[in-house]
């Protein structure tokens, strides 16, 4: 009988905590949820998932095959010509997926086994527009953000509107408006356009 009264003691706590578990207010589950991303921050440019395109200057080593290697630029057809293997598609694939491309290229009936390797020397440019005292085309680097895209381009106009920008993205049919402040980040290829304030 003890023991029965101790299971039924037992089997209710349980389902007391269930209860008070089920019955939580809905801010107390929501303290557990990541916050979501910023509202108007551009995503920052990862390395991994980098896309190549036209303007890219790549380093190919093809090991043991220096006269297979070097360095090459995407062309406007979002191609590499390399030694030996000809025209590669480069375009829209990552670092990976390009090197991986290449290797297979190579042993398919000329190299027995290669093994390569690819990386990003220099990313294609972006544009800035707008109120900025030198609007043009500037070489992209690393980790660059809206302000740093802003003092390439010689710092805001007068009339510049410094509290948004507008920010194409490469292969983007329309501009997306951001909160300009530190964190929005620049890609390479985008076009930034910093708009005129209104007295």
């Amino acid at each position: 009988m003890y023991v029965v009264r101790r299971i039924f003691r037992s089997t209710l706590a349980v389902l007391a905590a269930v209860f008070v578990v089920s019955t939580l207010p809905l801010s107390a589950a929501q303290a557990q949820t990541p916050p979501a991303a910023v509202a108007g921050e551009a995503p920052p440019a990862s390395a991994s998932d980098y896309l190549l395109g036209s303007g890219d200057k790549v380093r190919v080593t093809v090991y043991g095959e220096p006269e297979l290697s070097g360095e090459f630029f995407v062309t406007g057809s979002g191609l590499v010509s390399l030694p030996l293997i000809g025209e590669v598609r480069a375009a829209g694939l990552n670092v990976r997926q390009f090197q991986d491309t290449v290797q297979n290229a190579l042993s398919n009936g000329y190299l027995k086994e290669p093994r390569v390797s690819a990386e990003v020397l220099s990313f294609r440019p972006f544009y800035i527009l707008g109120e900025v005292d030198k609007p043009g085309t500037y070489p992209y680097t690393s980790g660059l953000t809206v302000f740093n895209a802003v003092a390439t381009a010689g710092g805001f106009t007068y009339r510049a509107d410094k509290g948004k920008v507008f920010i194409k993205r490469l292969g983007e049919a329309v501009e997306h408006k951001y909160t300009l402040d530190p964190t929005v980040t620049v890609a390479p290829g985008d076009t930034i356009r910093i708009g005129e304030r209104f007295f």
